[in-house]
């Protein structure tokens, strides 16, 4: 058994067996991602930046000694997210009295289980990777939420990431931008996927882009031959999927190029992991695929981002992903509310981090809104090139309306 899995279940047997015990001298962080199947590459490199934060504060976030448990929220029969997996987490994290803050998820439907679970024990909850408008925003989600996660009325889950109200619009302005007139819109049917999409496809009749159709795969099937040869016939200059590579995003992409259709396909940041060009093959995505990003890419970081993104190099012997400085953002924030607060109280803690306002850190200066999201409003836009996630572009909402985007960067790639 793999150690993490052993102190994993050791935590969450103490707590089933009645065991209460607590250090007054030390708070554990723990964190809730996939650590199993094609996620883990995104999930590696968010857990090299936790890491990170810690190390570079010392160990300690104020007077306290911090203990980090990198929990799996996937299994290796499914190498997926599970429910029963990510609410045993969170299950195990609430009732274990060392635990003052959750780092997490990196799928938004796995959000939508844990966050009702951490909120009863008003547990900080800090997401560097879940997008989705419902878990946090009014009237943009579906009916019910975002309240149905906050079951006691108080707020305890932030995003240092933005949310698809930003990224989904922006995508959309980014196609009007490159001349795109006829889009076919996909999605897989999930929180995250199918909210993009809608966001996407809504701004697009917006702008006056004609949407040809809209549908819904089903990742459980092999291959989607039949449904390409549907958004063939509609004849669009640009193919959007709405999902990631573990709902099929990369064989969207092969059964797009094996129907022949010319038209690039743009994909959100879900998609956004060297194994989505392996599930694709390199001949279906190379020139001819945008990711979407919701936020700075490592490459265009600048201050205190470049130095992250050199100290990242220099112990790991590679560039960082996307995801490596949101880890690592997330981290700072708890170690941050933890701090503040001076306490070991979860309240208390939690409070300290909804209040962070002009924070600085590798991202730049930001602050935690009402809603409990991040104010940066930047959106990243990368093309397959060599076989990998080439810079393309940088979008900016103005933190206002999403709406309102313009293009503030451009490095003249391939369109």
């Amino acid at each position: 058994m793999h150690p993490r899995t052993l102190l994993a279940g050791l935590v969450l047997a103490a707590v089933l067996t009645g065991c209460r015990g607590s250090d007054p001298g030390l708070v554990r962080i723990v964190s809730s991602l996939p650590r199993t199947g094609s996620a883990r590459q995104q999930s590696d490199t968010v857990v090299r930046g936790i890491r990170m934060a810690i190390e570079e504060a010392g160990g300690r976030a104020g007077p306290f000694r911090i203990d980090y448990l990198d929990l799996d929220d996937s299994t290796a029969a499914t190498g997926l997210w599970t429910s029963e997996a990510e609410a045993a987490n969170a299950r195990a994290a609430l009732q274990d009295p060392d635990v003052v803050a959750y780092i997490g998820t990196l799928n938004s439907g796995s959000a939508r289980v844990s966050m009702p679970i951490l909120n009863y024990g008003d547990l900080l909850m800090v997401s560097p990777a879940t997008t989705a408008v419902g878990l946090t925003k009014p009237d943009l989600g579906e009916f019910g939420e975002p309240e149905v996660y906050r079951p006691t009325g108080r707020r305890n889950f932030i995003r240092v990431i933005p949310a698809d109200d930003l990224q989904g619009p922006l995508a959309a302005d980014w196609a009007a931008g490159r001349g795109f007139e006829r889009v076919f819109v996909l999605d897989d049917g999930d929180a995250y996927g199918k909210g993009i999409a809608d966001l996407f496809a809504e701004r697009c009749r917006e702008l006056g882009l004609t949407v040809l159709g809209q549908d819904s795969i089903d990742p459980k099937a092999q291959e989607f031959r039949s449904l390409m040869a549907t958004v063939a016939a509609a004849g669009p200059d640009l193919v959007y999927f709405g999902g990631t590579t573990q709902s099929k995003g990369g064989q969207v992409a092969k059964d797009l190029a094996a129907t022949g259709i010319e038209s690039p396909l743009l994909v959100p940041d879900g998609c956004l992991e060297p194994a989505f060009i392996e599930a694709a093959g390199r001949e279906a995505v190379e020139g001819r695929c945008y990711v979407t990003f919701g936020g700075i890419a490592p490459e265009r970081l600048t201050g205190r981002g470049r130095a992250f993104v050199e100290r990242y190099e220099k112990l790991h012997g590679e560039p960082p992903e996307a995801f490596a400085v949101y880890g690592y953002e997330a981290a700072r924030v708890a170690i941050h509310a933890i701090t503040a607060a001076g306490v070991k109280d979860r309240r208390a803690i939690t409070d300290a981090a909804l209040a962070i306002r002009d924070f600085d850190g590798p991202l730049g200066r930001w602050s935690v809104d009402a809603n409990g999201d991040t104010t940066l409003a930047a959106l990243t836009v990368l093309a397959v090139r060599d076989g990998r996630f080439a810079f393309e572009e940088q979008l900016e909402a103005g933190g206002v309306d999403p709406g309102k985007a313009k293009t503030v960067v451009e490095n003249g790639g391939e369109g």
